[in-house]
């Protein structure tokens, strides 16, 4: 009992010093206020004295205003979660809206209003047919899920992702704009049912990405799918979406994008799935030897090339359509004036071309007479002959090559002597 009184006298007791600051305050700013524009001169002592005072007057004033805004806060808090669960339709707007700006101003905020039912209730808004109400609710949970996994995940268990729009059409342009970068900050995380195996985050996201869009929607689009596509397990419904075309159709039309179309593709080609989609499209493999030129983009070329490595590697019918799409010319200039990494990709794919060509050199190199086994005593000059013919070919080959280089080079100014990078290539590239 005895415990109890203490405990309720000691409350009191701050209350009352509490109060008794802001009686203080008031009064002094009274005093303040009467004495305004007086004719009278205080001596040295007074103007200690009045100097003391008003310290503490401003210490007061502090306290105070941060103990208001505390409890403002809080009240602001209150309403909002009681309007949001029990108001009205234009009601729940405004805390929306409210709910909105404390998440966006306050961290602990986040989280205590996960634990007062906040985010089911906004979810649920996002599905009504009123334009205000469900952009309300989508700003405030872009707000709420900034930083925070925990309700992140609770947005994906409040069903969220079933209330994107069917249609892309139905929705104006900022609309579609906030749900593209809710998702994108739903798909950041990892470990949850984040997945596009709803067919609603699919449609919506390609729709938006094979629409006329803006650039913003369409960059927030394809960092959801570069997103899902580190996830390997994705791969599958993301290929059976034809979401590989839709990626390199974005990067061989919008340079801006290109990079993070092809970081994509760079994921999908790893698996079964995502290499068969790219081995079958029509546009493979001109588009990625078109993006090997863009001297503007060095990443965009290092990535272009890692692609073609892996559809090349073991595939003769690839490096075949390679060769016949011009791929060689461009690999020899990507691998004298590309970035190191691009440079190593290049002349990988170089030594594969060449092996492939000395193998199939054999018994059918150079003018022969009959089919005379590889090695054999009879006739060892016209074998040698077709060899060096071959050799003279390629030589040729790459030495027009080079000229076009220098020329490209001596027109931007880069002075790139021609006899050197002969040299050059007659020393590392002869096959």
């Amino acid at each position: 009992m005895s415990t109890s009184s203490s405990s309720i006298w000691s409350v009191s007791y701050r209350k009352l010093k509490f109060f008794s600051r802001i009686r203080r305050f008031l009064q002094s700013k009274a005093v303040r206020k009467g004495s305004y524009g007086s004719s009278s001169t205080p001596d040295n002592s007074n103007k200690l004295r009045t100097k003391d005072n008003n310290d503490k007057d401003e210490e007061d004033h502090q306290l105070v205003m941060e103990k208001e805004s505390e409890l403002d806060g809080s009240v602001v808090l209150q309403k909002s979660v009681k309007r949001l669960h029990f108001g009205s339709w234009e009601e729940k707007e405004m805390a929306a809206i409210a709910i909105e700006k404390l998440a966006k101003e306050d961290v602990k905020a986040r989280k205590l209003m996960a634990e007062l039912g906040v985010i089911h209730m906004l979810v649920s808004m996002v599905a009504t047919e009123v334009v205000g109400r469900h952009r309300a609710a989508i700003k405030a949970l872009i707000q709420l899920a900034n930083g925070t996994s925990t309700n992140k995940a609770l947005m994906l268990e409040a069903g969220i992702l079933s209330k994107l729009p069917k249609d892309i059409n139905v929705v104006d342009a900022q609309t579609r704009q906030e749900f593209a970068e809710l998702l994108l900050s739903l798909s950041s995380i990892s470990n949850t049912n984040f997945c596009p195996n709803k067919p609603e985050i699919l449609q919506f996201l390609i729709g938006i990405l094979e629409s006329p869009c803006s650039f913003e929607t369409k960059k927030l689009c394809l960092g959801v799918l570069y997103n899902l596509s580190a996830v390997l397990e994705n791969a599958g419904a993301l290929v059976s979406n034809g979401v590989v075309h839709t990626l390199l159709n974005l990067s061989s039309s919008f340079k801006e994008l290109s990079e993070k179309a092809l970081a994509a593709l760079g994921h999908l080609v790893v698996t079964l799935m995502g290499k068969k989609a790219l081995e079958d499209s029509s546009m493979v493999p001109q588009s990625l030897i078109e993006i090997l030129t863009w001297e503007d983009k060095p990443k965009c070329i290092e990535l272009s090339a890692y692609i073609l490595m892996i559809l090349a590697h073991q595939s003769s019918t690839q490096r075949d359509k390679m060769s016949k799409a011009g791929i060689v010319p461009v690999l020899v200039e990507v691998s004298l004036m590309g970035s190191l990494l691009a440079q190593k990709r290049a002349m990988k794919l170089l030594q594969w071309f060449k092996d492939e060509r000395q193998a199939n050199m054999g018994p059918h190199s150079g003018p022969q007479t009959g089919r005379v086994p590889l090695g054999s005593p009879l006739h060892p000059k016209e074998a040698q002959e077709g060899k060096k013919m071959m050799k003279n070919l390629v030589k040729q080959s790459l030495h027009k090559n080079m000229e076009m280089i220098t020329r490209r080079a001596n027109a931007g100014g880069g002075g790139v002597d021609s006899s050197n990078l002969k040299t050059l290539v007659s020393k590392s590239l002869t096959f």
